[in-house]
C-alpha cells in the first residue's frame, strides 16, 4: 500500500490539467501578442506613410504661399515706387505754386518785396557775424 490518500491521484490530475490549461492559455496569449505586434507594425507603417504624404503636401503648400508672398512683395515695391513718384510730383506742383505766388506778390508790391528781401539779408548777415565771434 502506498501512503497516498485515495484523493491524491485526483489532485495530481487536476494539477496536470491546470498546468496544461496554463500552458495552453500562455500559448494563446503569445499568439495573440504576435498578431497584435504585427498589426501594430502595419499601423505604424501606414501612419508613417500618411505622415510622409501630409508632410510633402504641407511642404508644397508652404512653398506656394512663400512664392505668393514674394510676388506680393514685388508688387508692393513697384507700387511704392509709383507712390513715391506721385508724392514728388505733388511736391513739385506745390513748389511751382509757391514760386508763382511769390512772383505775383513781387509784381503787385515790388517795394515791399525789396524791403523784405533787404531785411532778411541784413538779419542773416548779422547772424552769420555773431557766429564768427
Amino acid at each position: 500500500m502506498s501512503n497516498t490518500s485515495p484523493n491524491s491521484g485526483d489532485t495530481n490530475g487536476r494539477n496536470i490539467a491546470a498546468s496544461d490549461s496554463l500552458k495552453s492559455n500562455l500559448g494563446d496569449a503569445g499568439t495573440h501578442l504576435k498578431q497584435a505586434a504585427g498589426h501594430a507594425g502595419v499601423a505604424i507603417k501606414g501612419a508613417a506613410g500618411a505622415a510622409g504624404e501630409e508632410l510633402r503636401l504641407g511642404k508644397a503648400q508652404v512653398k506656394s504661399e512663400l512664392a505668393e508672398t514674394a510676388l506680393s512683395g514685388i508688387a508692393a515695391v513697384e507700387q511704392a515706387g509709383a507712390a513715391g513718384r506721385e508724392q514728388v510730383d505733388q511736391l513739385m506742383d506745390k513748389g511751382r505754386d509757391l514760386i508763382e505766388s511769390a512772383a505775383d506778390l513781387i509784381r503787385e508790391r515790388p517795394i515791399a518785396s525789396f524791403g523784405m528781401a533787404f531785411a532778411t539779408g541784413w538779419i542773416i548777415a548779422k547772424l552769420a557775424r555773431s557766429n564768427d565771434k
